[in-house]
């Protein structure tokens, strides 16, 4: 997959957008979904161009891996999930329906998610 600059996340980074900030970064941006699944639902997502995280585990530099990876625990930190229990989730491509074209990571919290997965039928 390309990256696509015009994607909604990029547009959001260049201020094109405007998002509900939960914290900002360096190299990491965290907004709350406009559409969440639970009752805390935050996306973490890298301020570089970044499609998914083989991309990203790919070509990030160290200090930009450091980053997303303490900006996501510090989201779940200041959600007040990480005693009670959350899920961090990343889609990659079709198979795992990707929407937007950009690496993202949903924190959701803050109530019984459920099982991860169902067992094909």
């Amino acid at each position: 997959m390309a990256y696509d600059p015009d994607n909604i996340f990029a547009k959001i980074l260049r201020g094109e957008l405007p998002c509900k900030k939960v914290l900002e970064s360096e190299h990491s941006l965290a907004f709350h979904d406009i559409r969440p699944l639970s009752r805390h639902h935050v996306l973490v997502i890298p301020k570089g161009a970044y499609v998914s995280f083989d991309d990203f585990s790919a070509q990030a530099t160290p200090d930009e891996i450091v980053d997303l990876m303490r900006t996501i625990g510090e989201v779940a930190r200041m959600l007040g999930v990480q005693e009670s229990g959350y899920r961090l989730l990343s889609n990659h491509g079709e198979d795992a329906r990707q929407e937007v074209q950009h690496l993202h990571f949903h924190v959701c919290g803050g109530q019984d998610l459920g099982v991860m997965l169902r067992l094909p039928k």
